[in-house]
């Protein structure tokens, strides 16, 4: 029957005799087969070169076709629940979801939806039947992947307090390179935005004729006006998530153009801008949700008094005018030595020191004073910018609409000499990680340190790849990829006694096994004239302290097509809630060197069970289209 439905698929396409490599390209599309064309143009090759001419019959496209497609991983499942090695009938089908995949509520209707939905050939389909091409579609689609289905779609509790989630962060966010000489473009925010980002950065200066201009400040980055910026977020604000969006100001203008900033935002953003307290509520003791503020644009920045005068300056239609703040009152990245002035690196010890009394060489010692407009001021409602004095400082003084901002080495810092007064501030209060400004080629730090306790917005630099970036969308594939993740309880606990080194009672330890058992037209080695590769798989854990992991597996020689490794990998992890997994494929091309061929990363508890496919993603993190690992993944 698979025979049949197989040459009546292909003839006419063979109609007019044999065909070549673009003919084969174009049949293996309208099947809708993934291919890496590397391997496809070996397979083809090898096929031709058994016959003199560059073109196949059917017979030779129905071996290109299994080469590709058939794989005997798959068939030794397949007939291990086949009765007669061709047909798994629907019972067999069940009993293969419960026993294999774990899914013990799977019932007749699952099974029926899964024939329905991946069967091709059509008599099998209505006997309720899947053959092993049905099977081979089923294994490599969605439903059998290692993320969970369920984890695809919002599925948290989203009428928790702002502070209560882990939120989707982006540092200078304008710029696509480095931070020195590096482009600053539109196109920043608008991929920040369709990944799911919610905290923009946007560094705003004075610019020629009255019009701000984004760029980074001291270097020979280049310039964007503010304006357009604003454009590109009023159009791409809420297309990957329909959840509250903070614009994370780092605003040096003159108040003559804040006043203008002020109204670009209120202008363009319209509706969408938040301009007060829902419902007028000014005397807070907590954040409202990311439910009650969905659609809603927040604005992060200095502000002037209270809530409660903004209101009745708005009331009165009172603007124009602007009021001096302390610069102990406010919280600016430049906190942290954002960007070193233009005289050059400060001194160690003044680098080291309390920054608020060692400001920039060029500035005087005595309190800054900065101007804001009142026009701006009163746009910031629940994500007011306070300077970081202490945790102390903070559990007396600071509002819960109030948020701090701190460099990463600091904040390393007081996560290692007071980890539980940091884990008992972010359970109160929405806190920003920025990178340090020495990163001058925009790397980025591990973002994990800073989730461990709580940390909001952990924000990197979306313009550069690399394992701490893959860390950053993996965490974010969890609840949709809405850009808000709920923390754990322990970490939302105003009372908590957990800390990263120390879990104690918080610990549910998860004993994980995963046996990898082959890859899939992994992308050839970059040394390779062909379609080879000498593929290893590094599977590393990152989480707290204890449960931070690593472990490779043997390499293949010269198979990216289909290598299989069978090797099995253990870990206990104490804090799965927090851990993240990550799967790096390899090309071994010396003892000391290995070329990154494609990863994949995820929360721990979003892993399936049961027999699944991995997909991969290349450095800039597109998927790979053809490529993926196979593996079957147990926990208890």
């Amino acid at each position: 029957m698979s025979h049949t439905w197989f040459w009546s698929l292909i003839q006419n396409d063979f109609k007019n005799g044999n065909i070549d490599l673009d003919g084969c390209i174009r049949l293996l599309e309208k099947m809708q087969i993934n291919f890496d064309e590397y391997h496809l143009k070996h397979i083809f090759k090898k096929t031709i070169d058994k016959h003199s001419g560059d073109i196949i019959s059917m017979d030779d496209f129905r071996a290109i076709y299994r080469a590709l497609v058939h794989r005997p991983e798959f068939e030794e499942l397949f007939k291990a629940y086949s009765i007669d090695g061709n047909i798994l009938p629907d019972g067999q089908l069940l009993k293969f979801l419960a026993k294999e995949q774990f899914q013990t509520e799977a019932n007749e209707t699952t099974v029926l939806e899964i024939i329905l939905k991946y069967e091709p050939i059509d008599e099998v389909r209505k006997r309720r039947q899947m053959s092993f091409e049905g099977f081979i579609r089923y294994m490599n689609s969605d439903e059998c992947s290692i993320f969970k289905s369920q984890h695809r779609s919002v599925y948290q509790d989203m009428t928790q307090p702002l502070c209560d989630y882990f939120i989707s962060s982006s540092h200078n966010t304008y710029l696509i390179a480095d931070q020195l000489v590096g482009p600053s473009h539109l196109w920043g925010y608008t991929s920040a935005l369709l990944k799911g980002c919610r905290c923009l950065e946007i560094d705003c200066w004075d610019g020629h004729n009255n019009e701000p201009i984004v760029y980074h400040g001291h270097t020979l980055t280049s310039k964007i006006p503010f304006r357009s910026v604003i454009h590109v977020i009023e159009k791409y604000a809420f297309m990957s998530s329909p959840y509250p969006l903070v614009l994370s100001l780092e605003n040096h203008c003159s108040p003559k153009q804040q006043e203008v900033m002020a109204f670009c935002l209120k202008s363009i953003l319209g509706d969408k801008l938040l301009s007060s307290p829902l419902n007028g509520e000014v005397d807070m003791t907590r954040l409202p949700s990311p439910e009650a503020l969905k659609f809603k644009v927040l604005i992060k920045n200095k502000k002037v008094g209270t809530l409660e005068q903004s209101m009745l300056r708005i009331e009165e239609e009172y603007g124009g005018e602007a009021e001096e703040v302390s610069d102990s009152d406010v919280a600016s990245d430049d906190d942290d030595a954002e960007v070193l002035p233009p005289g050059g690196p400060r001194t160690p010890s003044k680098r080291k020191g309390d920054r608020r009394s060692s400001p920039l060489p060029q500035k005087k010692s005595k309190v800054q004073k900065t101007k804001i407009a009142l026009a701006l001021s009163d746009l910031v409602v629940y994500t007011k910018s306070q300077k970081f004095v202490g945790f102390e400082h903070s559990m007396q003084f600071q509002k819960c609409w109030e948020n701090n901002s701190i460099g990463e080495s600091r904040a390393r810092k007081l996560a290692r000499v007071s980890a539980s007064q940091f884990i008992a501030h972010t359970t109160r209060f929405i806190t920003r990680i920025y990178p340090k400004g020495s990163r001058m080629k925009s790397s980025n730090y591990n973002p994990q340190e800073f989730w461990n306790i709580g940390c909001q917005m952990v924000a990197l630099n979306f313009q550069t790849p690399g394992p701490f970036m893959e860390l950053q969308d993996g965490k974010f594939l969890d609840n949709g990829g809405c850009g808000y993740v709920l923390k754990p309880a322990f970490l939302r606990d105003r009372n908590t006694t957990f800390t990263p080194r120390n879990v104690g009672a918080h610990s549910k330890p998860m004993s994980l096994s995963i046996r990898l058992i082959s890859g899939h037209q992994l992308p050839p080695s970059a040394m390779s004239k062909t379609n080879k590769a000498d593929p290893t798989v590094q599977i590393e854990i990152y989480g707290v302290p204890e449960d931070q992991a690593k472990k490779r597996s043997s390499v293949i020689k010269s198979n990216a097509l289909c290598p299989r490794w069978n090797e099995t990998f253990s870990f206990n992890i104490q804090v799965p809630e927090l851990a993240m997994i990550r799967f790096c494929v390899e090309d071994e091309v010396s003892l000391v060197n290995k070329d990154f061929l494609g990863q994949y990363t995820l929360p721990v508890m979003s892993l399936n069970t049961g027999y699944r496919n991995i997909p991969l993603l290349s450095k800039d993190g597109t998927k790979l289209e053809s490529a993926s690992l196979f593996a079957h993944v147990w926990f208890y």
